[in-house]
Order: C-alpha cells, then sequence, then structure tokens
C-alpha cells in the first residue's frame, strides 16, 4: 500500500465518523410566498441548548451564525443572539426554488442551511432543512389560447377526443381539478380521465350526429379550475372542425415504451424505431409521425422524430444531470383527425463526466480569498464549512475529501458530504507566515475525476492602534494647464503606536493616476497636466497605513478643483451647416438654427456669432444661432445661397472659429405641365383597322419646369374612350390600341388626355385633345377636318365616336331645310300678291292692307342682314369652338373622377346650339408665378395659325385659379395678344378680360348670353378660320 492510498484510506475512514455533540439537524416546515420577519423556528428551544458551560458552571453568551456564501441573497436569517429564525425580504418562491423538478404533492420541495453556534468552547453545526409546502399562487393555463380540434363527420356518437391539458405549477390539490365545456350545444360533452400518474385528461365526448355539409365548425369555451383557496381558473376557445372521413386511423404496435440511453451519446444516435400500421391503403395509409402537443419545448430540442420512418434520434448532447426522464408523446397521422398515440420514456444513464464540486464557505471572512489568523488563536479554531457534492449518481457521485499536503490544518467531518475546516496544532508567526494548501475532492468512478480548491492563510501579530490623519478632508484647487511635477501640499497622519507598528506610509487610492505620492514624507504633486474641460473635479483618498502586524490604517479625502483658463476656441456642432427651406417663403422667416459650443467656463465660454459674406440676405441673432431670411424664395431663381459664420468667445485672449453654412431652397409645385406633343389641337392620327392590338397608334409628350416629384408626369383618357379601344401609358403618354378595330370602330374618336404632375400637397394639371381616325385611308382630308370642326362644339364628357354619321347626314338636313325654306317663299309670294289685289276692296281697307304690306315687303334691311349672317354662322364650316376652364378651388383629391359642374357662356349667335354638360374630374389647382417663362413665345413663331386668349367672364371671389388648359387648333393657349395674365401662388388677383383678334379671327360683338349649368366656371369663345388639317 503507497502513501497516497494510505491517506485516501484514513480520510474514507474520517468521513465516516460522525460527531453528533457538534452535528446535529432540524425540519421545518413553512408556506410559500410569506412576508418577512415571520418566525419560522428556535435553535436553542427545539435542541434544548443549555447556555451553561458544564464545566465551570457560569452562563455562557452563545452566538449563532448562518454559514452562506458571499453574495447569496438569503431566504431565512437567524438571530445572533437568540437563535431565532426569521423569514427575510427575499419571498420564497416554491416554484422557482424547485424550477425544473416534477413535485408530487407526495414529494418535498426544500433547501438546506447550515448554522454554526459560537465560542469555540461551545461549536456546533446545526444542518437545517427547511420544507417548502405549496401555496395556490398560479391558475392553471392550456398550452394555447385557441384548441383546434378536427373530428370527423362519421365520427359515432360517445366517441372521444382529447383535449390538451392545462398546466399548474402548483401541486396537489393546488394544481388542475376540474375542467368544465361551456357553450357545449349539445352536441358536444366533456369528460375527464385520471392517468395512474395522477394527471387529468380532457376528453371531447360527440354527443350527436354530425353533417359537415349542414355545419362544419362548433366553437366552445372550455374552462379549468384549480382546488386551491382562493380558487383560480382559465378558459381556452375549443374551435372543433367537422371533417370528411378516413375510417381507419393508425395503430402502433407498442403504445408504452421505454429505452434507455447513455447521457454521452453523440449526436445522431438512435434512440428508437416506431412503427405504425394503416388498413387503409393509397394516400390514407401514408403516415406522417409528429410529436405530440404535450412534448415539451425542451424535449424537441434534445431528440429529432423522421416524419416518414417514426426514427428517434439524438440532435443535441444529453445531459442526465440537467433532465434525467424525457417523456415523448409520438402521434402517427395518416391525415385523419384522429392519429394514433405512443408514449416513448426516454431514460438517460449516468455517466462519470461530472467531477465533484467543492463549496467553500468560510467562516472566518477572508481579505481578497485570504483567512488571516492571529499567532493566538487556539487549537480546533473553525476557518471554513466545506460541503462536497457530485452530480453523478451511484458510485460516479460517492466522493471522498483530504488535504494535499501536510500542514497544521485538517479536516472534521460533520455529515456525510460536509467538513469542517479547523487548525490542528497552534500556529507560529516567527515559523510560518502563512500558508497555501489545496483541498481536494475526489470521485470513485472510473475513471476517478477530482476538484481542487485553493486555500490561503495568513498570520498576523498584534497592533491596535491605527495611523490618524490631520484632516479628514483636504481641499485644493490648482489652474489648468500646469507643468509636470507642480507641488500642491504635504498630507501628514500620527500614529499612537511605537517602533515599527508606528511607521507610516503613505498610498494613493483609486482614480489619483494624476498625482503622486511621496510614501515617506507624504508630499503630493502633479503627475499629469491638468485640463478642467475633461475634468474639473478630481476625489480620491490617501491611506496612511503602519509596519505593524497586521498592520492597521486609515483613510483621508482629497478633492482637488480644476480652475479654467481661455485654452478652447468656439466649436461648431457641424463644420458645414445644410438648411432647406421652401420656395415663396416670406421674408424674416427662420430658416435654421446655428449651434455652436465652447468648452471653457465663465467669460471664456460666452460666443457672440455674426455673418462674413451675405451680401445682406440674411440676418444672424449673435446670441441665439437663429438665422433669419432677408430675401423671399424663388427656386427658379436661384437654388441655394452659402455664406460663412464666425464665432468669438468673451476670453482674453478671446478664440474664434469659422463655419459654412447653405441655405438650400426646395421647390414647390407651381407649374402645370406643358403640352409639347401633340402640336395642335386639329391634329390627328390615321389608324388603319388592319392595326394590330399593343401597336402605338399616338403619343403625349409634356413637360413641368419644376424638379423632383412636381415634375413627374401622370397621363390619363378622362374622356372618349368609352369603348375602351384605346389605353393610354401613364408614364411615357404612349396610346396604344387595346383591341383590334372593328367595322363599327370606322370614325372620328376624340381623346381627352389628362396630364398631372405628382406635386405636393396639390399636383396641377393640363389637358390635351388626341383625335384618332379608324379607317384602312385618310384620302378626304377635308372631311376629317370638318368632323375635327364640328367636335369643338361637343361637350368634352361626351363620346364622339357614334356621332360622325350624324355630322355626316347633316348635309341632307340641310337640303330639306332649304327646301322647306323655298317652298315657304312660293306659299309667301302667293299670299302677298292677294293682299296687292284686295286693296281695291276698301280704301281705307286698302291703306291698312297697303300699309300692313309695305311692312311686310319692306323689312328693315340691317336686321335682314344680320338674320343672314346670323344664318351663315350657324352653317359655317369653319367655325370652331374652343373650351377654356377656369375652375374654382375644389376639395376633392381625386382628379380624374370626381364630376366638374359649370357655367357656359355662350355667343348670341350660338345660344341655340347644345354645348351640354360634361362631368369629369376637378383639376388640382395650378399657380403662375410672376416670373415664370411665357410658354407662348416657345410656339407663335413656329405655328402658322392664330392662337386663342384667355377671357375670363365673372371674377370668382378671392379663390385661387385652377385652370384646365386644352391646347389651341396650333399649339398654346397663351397667344399673340399675351392676355393671360401670370400670377404668384398667394395672389388673389384674377385675369384681367381683353379683347383681341388673331389672323383669321374675329370678335364676337354684343352681349353675351349665358345659359348656366352651375356656379363653378365659366366657357369663352373664340374662333379661327383656314385651319389646316394637320396628320402627325
Amino acid at each position: 500500500m503507497d502513501l497516497r492510498d494510505f491517506y485516501l484510506l484514513a480520510a474514507l475512514i474520517a468521513c465516516l465518523r460522525l460527531d453528533s455533540a457538534i452535528a446535529q439537524e432540524l425540519i421545518y416546515t413553512i408556506r410559500e410566498e410569506l412576508p418577512e420577519n415571520v418566525p419560522i423556528g428556535n435553535i436553542p428551544k427545539d435542541l434544548n441548548i443549555s447556555h451553561i458551560n458544564a464545566a465551570t458552571g457560569t452562563s455562557a453568551s452563545l452566538v449563532y451564525r448562518l454559514v452562506s456564501k458571499a453574495g447569496d441573497a438569503p431566504l431565512v436569517k437567524v438571530s445572533s443572539s437568540t437563535g431565532e429564525i426569521f423569514t427575510t425580504s427575499n419571498r420564497i418562491d416554491r416554484e422557482k426554488l424547485c424550477a425544473g423538478a416534477s413535485y408530487a404533492e407526495e414529494n418535498e420541495c426544500f433547501f438546506e442551511l447550515e448554522v454554526v453556534i459560537l465560542p469555540n468552547d461551545f461549536f456546533r453545526l446545526i444542518k437545517i432543512k427547511i420544507i417548502v409546502k405549496d401555496t395556490n399562487d398560479n391558475a392553471p393555463m392550456f398550452p394555447s389560447p385557441v384548441i383546434n380540434i378536427s373530428i370527423p363527420e362519421n365520427t359515432l356518437i360517445n366517441s372521444r377526443f382529447p383535449i390538451p391539458s392545462a398546466t399548474d405549477p402548483d401541486t396537489g390539490v393546488n394544481g388542475v381539478q376540474h375542467y368544465e365545456l361551456l357553450n357545449g350545444q349539445s352536441v358536444f360533452g366533456l369528460d375527464i380521465v385520471e392517468t395512474p400518474e395522477g394527471e387529468k385528461w380532457p376528453q371531447l365526448i360527440v354527443q350527436q350526429n354530425l353533417d359537415r355539409e349542414q355545419k362544419d365548425t362548433y366553437v366552445m369555451k372550455i374552462k379549468v379550475e384549480d382546488g386551491g383557496t382562493p380558487q383560480k381558473s382559465s378558459t381556452a376557445i375549443l374551435q372543433v372542425t367537422v371533417s370528411d372521413v378516413n375510417d381507419n386511423r393508425p395503430v402502433f404496435k407498442e403504445g408504452q415504451v421505454e429505452v434507455h440511453i447513455p447521457e454521452n451519446a453523440p449526436v445522431g444516435t438512435s434512440v428508437i424505431q416506431l412503427h405504425a400500421t394503416d388498413a387503409d391503403i393509397g394516400s390514407n395509409a401514408e403516415i406522417r409521425y409528429i410529436f405530440g402537443a404535450q412534448v415539451a419545448p425542451a424535449t424537441k430540442r434534445f431528440f429529432a422524430l423522421n416524419n416518414t420512418t417514426g426514427l428517434i434520434t439524438v440532435q443535441r448532447s444529453l445531459d442526465r444531470e440537467e433532465t434525467a426522464i424525457h417523456k415523448v408523446t409520438v402521434l402517427a397521422s395518416d391525415g385523419s383527425s384522429t392519429p394514433a398515440r405512443a408514449t416513448v420514456t426516454i431514460n438517460v444513464t449516468d455517466v462519470n463526466d461530472n467531477p465533484p464540486n467543492i463549496d467553500l464557505r468560510y467562516i472566518i471572512s477572508p481579505i481578497n480569498g485570504t483567512v488571516y489568523l492571529s499567532e493566538k488563536d487556539p487549537v480546533n479554531t473553525k476557518i471554513a464549512l466545506i460541503t462536497v457534492s457530485d452530480k453523478d449518481t451511484d458510485v460516479n457521485g460517492k466522493v471522498i475529501c483530504f488535504i494535499e499536503r501536510e500542514v497544521p490544518f485538517h479536516l472534521k467531518a460533520v455529515y456525510d458530504n460536509q467538513y469542517l475546516l479547523e487548525t490542528s496544532s497552534l500556529l507560529d508567526y516567527e515559523g510560518t507566515k502563512e500558508f497555501s494548501f489545496k483541498i481536494v475532492a475526489s470521485d470513485s468512478g472510473k475513471p476517478s475525476l477530482n476538484q481542487t480548491a485553493l486555500v490561503r492563510v495568513k498570520l498576523e501579530d498584534e497592533n491596535d492602534n491605527p495611523p490618524i490623519f490631520s484632516q479628514p478632508v483636504i481641499e485644493l484647487s490648482v489652474s489648468e494647464n500646469n507643468r509636470r511635477g507642480l507641488y500642491l501640499t504635504t498630507i501628514s497622519a500620527t500614529d499612537e503606536d511605537s517602533g515599527k507598528n508606528a511607521d507610516i506610509v503613505y498610498q494613493l487610492g483609486p482614480n489619483a493616476s494624476f498625482f503622486d505620492l511621496d510614501r515617506k514624507t507624504g508630499v503630493l504633486t502633479a503627475s499629469r497636466v491638468f485640463d478642467r474641460e475633461e475634468q474639473e473635479r478630481f476625489i480620491f483618498t490617501v491611506t496612511a497605513r503602519d509596519n505593524g502586524t497586521p498592520p492597521l490604517q486609515s483613510q483621508a479625502a482629497v478633492i482637488v478643483t480644476v480652475l479654467d483658463e481661455n485654452d478652447n476656441s468656439p466649436k461648431f456642432t457641424h463644420n458645414h451647416f445644410q438648411f432647406f427651406v421652401s420656395e415663396n417663403l416670406p421674408k424674416y422667416s427662420t430658416v435654421g438654427v446655428i449651434t455652436v459650443t465652447d468648452a471653457d467656463a465663465g467669460e471664456n465660454k460666452a460666443v457672440t456669432l455674426s455673418i462674413l459674406n451675405d451680401n445682406e440676405n440674411f440676418v444672424l441673432d449673435p446670441f441665439s444661432g437663429v438665422i433669419k431670411s432677408n430675401v423671399s424664395f424663388d427656386r427658379e431663381q436661384q437654388s441655394s445661397y452659402t455664406f460663412d459664420v464666425k464665432a468669438i468667445d468673451g476670453g482674453q485672449p478671446p478664440r474664434s472659429s469659422t463655419a459654412k453654412v447653405t441655405i438650400n431652397v426646395m421647390d414647390v409645385n407651381d407649374n402645370s405641365p406643358v403640352v409639347i406633343y401633340p402640336p395642335s389641337n386639329t391634329s390627328f392620327k390615321l389608324v388603319p383597322l388592319s392595326a394590330i392590338p399593343g401597336s402605338v397608334v399616338a403619343e403625349v409628350f409634356a413637360v413641368d419646369i419644376d424638379t423632383g416629384m412636381n415634375a413627374e408626369l401622370k397621363y390619363t383618357i378622362v374622356s372618349g374612350n368609352n369603348k375602351g379601344l384605346f389605353r393610354i401609358d401613364p408614364v411615357t403618354g404612349n396610346i396604344t390600341l387595346e383591341e383590334k378595330p372593328a367595322p363599327t370602330d370606322v370614325g372620328l374618336h376624340r381623346l381627352v388626355v389628362n396630364i398631372s404632375d405628382l406635386g405636393y400637397p396639390k399636383s396641377l394639371h393640363t389637358l390635351v385633345l388626341v383625335f384618332l381616325y379608324v379607317n384602312d385611308t385618310a384620302g378626304n382630308a377635308s372631311h376629317i377636318y370638318d368632323l375635327i370642326r364640328r367636335t369643338m362644339e361637343t361637350p368634352l364628357d361626351r363620346n364622339i365616336g357614334d356621332s360622325s354619321q350624324p355630322y355626316q347626314n347633316e348635309d341632307y338636313l340641310t337640303i330639306m331645310i332649304a327646301i322647306v325654306a323655298g317652298a315657304m317663299v312660293v306659299i309667301v309670294v302667293i299670299f302677298v300678291t292677294v293682299l296687292v289685289r284686295c286693296r281695291h276692296a276698301s280704301r281705307f281697307k286698302a291703306a291698312q292692307r297697303s300699309k300692313q304690306g309695305a311692312e311686310w315687303m319692306s323689312p328693315n334691311q340691317e336686321n335682314k342682314q344680320n338674320k343672314k349672317k346670323k344664318r351663315k354662322k350657324r352653317k359655317s364650316p369653319k367655325s370652331s369652338l374652343l373650351n377654356f376652364v377656369t375652375i374654382e378651388e375644389s376639395k376633392p383629391d381625386d382628379a380624374v373622377h370626381e364630376p366638374i359642374n359649370g357655367t357656359i357662356s355662350l355667343p348670341a349667335e350660338l345660344e341655340e346650339q347644345s354645348i351640354g354638360r360634361f362631368d369629369w374630374g376637378p383639376a388640382p389647382p395650378t399657380t403662375f408665378k410672376p416670373n415664370s417663362p411665357d410658354l407662348a413665345k416657345h410656339y407663335k413663331s413656329a405655328s402658322p395659325q392664330s392662337a386663342f386668349h384667355l377671357k375670363p367672364d365673372t371674377p370668382i371671389s378671392v379663390k385661387k385659379h385652377h385652370v384646365i388648359q386644352e391646347l389651341p387648333l396650333d399649339n398654346t393657349f397663351v397667344g399673340g395678344c399675351d392676355t393671360l395674365s401670370k400670377r404668384s401662388s398667394t395672389s388673389s388677383d384674377h385675369f384681367s378680360a381683353s379683347e383681341c383678334s388673331s389672323q383669321g379671327g374675329f370678335k364676337t360683338k354684343g352681349p353675351l348670353h349665358t345659359r348656366q349649368v352651375n356656379e363653378h366656371f365659366y366657357w369663352s369663345i373664340s374662333t379661327a378660320y383656314k385651319c389646316p388639317v394637320n396628320q402627325y
């Protein structure tokens, strides 16, 4: 037998010897969640401990001390003088204390603690076991607030279907006791099945025949209650879905299976192969294996189930010490609502994979991990309580404990797994000043695992007077930017002891890296240059320690204040400030704030701001940094302003810095789209009958001088496409053919295209007319021009696709009217002749007839000529009607589908012609800036035709004008007379009325007769002659 075996045998024998005189055990039972200071027990009373020293017969003052780890939050406290045990402010929660364990009512949830009785002559170690009883502080809960169950429609009455069980962390009567089905509708009932383990499983009972075709879903509530006082409960929604039938469900060969697997089984190890059979065939016999809903998520993380084969494998490293038993419910489903169920109990067997654990709790508190003992301490002085444990079981968890080498200390067994570390002989400071040794705990596994704990013990001499400072708080001040090594003060302390115990050394405490202290003289100097802006005040401690054994010490607080100097220039938060303002912002508006800081203090940080190079476009508040505009912004004239700002502080000498400022003017949607293509409102495109769907038959193109989304345009057809024959691309403006033209589509088609921008807050838009002539050829240009001229008299909301035939038949109607007029002339001539002959009958009557005949035969020539002119104007094929609309601002946002009502002003000559109403969406407001470009200049030089001019009739209060534009016969409404008055978005002035005649045009004389349709917009009409037909 070698020396090691001898020590092991000796330690084992020591562990088996228990000293009943000093090791005793108490058991108490309490309820969880007790408030603070509730008495639990009385140690001296319960153990009948006497305070009389048997040897001397005198009364002894016993001290009761709870042995606990440093940093632990104790659940109970022990009165040091009386030995009474009380609860603390740390509530005892049974579910938290025994988390992870499955405690039935007969099992116990408990915790243990140790109490020692001092002094050494009366020393006892009391082991206390406190059993925590459950209270009803948790309500039972279902695994999900909504439980879905599928039941086949051919289910027999009294068939049962499992419902996921509710869980309650409480135990016993406080656990789940009762289930109740609410609103069962007499179709379903509820039964409770109690397992041998005491679990209550709810089952749904079918009480009536089900018919999915009559009702396929039942919604109920299920309630669960515990048996506690007061009683707690919860509910879940139970939704039953009636499904079609699959009359054979899978069957497991074994419904209950138990397997064992070692905890060190590698990932991928097969646990068990489950197999279920199904009497059905085809898809109804295809079995899918899944975990049951009651399988814990932690179990699913450790094991994987092959859905096809039913093989359970290890997918994560197992740990028996974490969970020793896993219960897995596997469902085999063939797609029906009633899967087969098998329960697999997986027992994780132990392997020696955990070394012993040493719990070292000091009775004498250590200092920085070292226990200090006086050389006068007696033999058997208690140093620490050592508890050894091993998470493994059986022989793998059997632990022996011993000290590694020969030292004047030994381990004394008090319980099976607990030892007291004591002095075994008198200590000699002069012989050995300190000890460092290891305590070894070794288990009995193969191979054996062990753990060590290092214990450091230092011996002390006697020294009873600490040094004393003359001032407990020392306050100093020093200017920043000092020199290194600058003398600050001398710190001194005195000690009433003598010899080496009175030799004092000084030491700086934490947070004193900027200072040096002479350990002997106490002279305090600056080791670094101070910067007040980084740290204005230093607070640290100085320790004075004597040379006694053990040394005694005291501390004084030192406060050093750093005085400011002007050593920092003002600092802008940004080197380049960027501000964004909207155009049309009025003068003296705030456009931004300049932020500047100065790290100095007092007058050194007072900063004044000024603008260096701005030409008085902006005003800067020198103190607040607020920038205000001295100009009115217009992005089209100038999009940004840049200048420099200077900041100067109030120090001596002053310091300054500069920053750059840029004011960016953001665009406002104040320009309407301008039509570039088609070039005029009288041009057309030929669409042959052979054209295929999807081909481009025309295009519309416009521009907007705004930027960003204000310049993004959208094209839509708002009128003239009732048959859906055409489609316009909202982005490109290309008009394509939706379907192949039919013979019924032959003729002229007028499309009213709305071009709107995507501006904010309201978009602006423009209208343009696009004429498409559907025919194989366009040989008769005059006929097409005549059709286009007549469409000018048709309201924009009316489709002209079916009106070409009436235009063609109008000539026949004119001929018929002429024939009837000729017949009437003949009748009038005959009538006049009869009147002349009757004059001879009577002179008086003749005179009257002569007078009347003169009136009939000699009508006013001027009126006659006027009537002829009017008749000519009505029949003139060259007259055209142009509609220019001025719309009052409207609320709706949709520019296409909201109806617009208006008043149409017509000349007296055209009063009898029916213009009609149209109803289409209001356009967003169009505003004209005072400096906007005259779009007419782009077109007047290229246009051979006269332009149409805006002539508003009645002004519309003071609201903004919203203009819906149509291209003139050539290109634009803004014409040669420049009668279109422009205005800014904030102006309430109206367009001024003016008259002008263009080449080939005429002025309307006389009063205008107004036919009122509604009271929101007006039409002004002028005409032009000799407009050639342009095909683009």
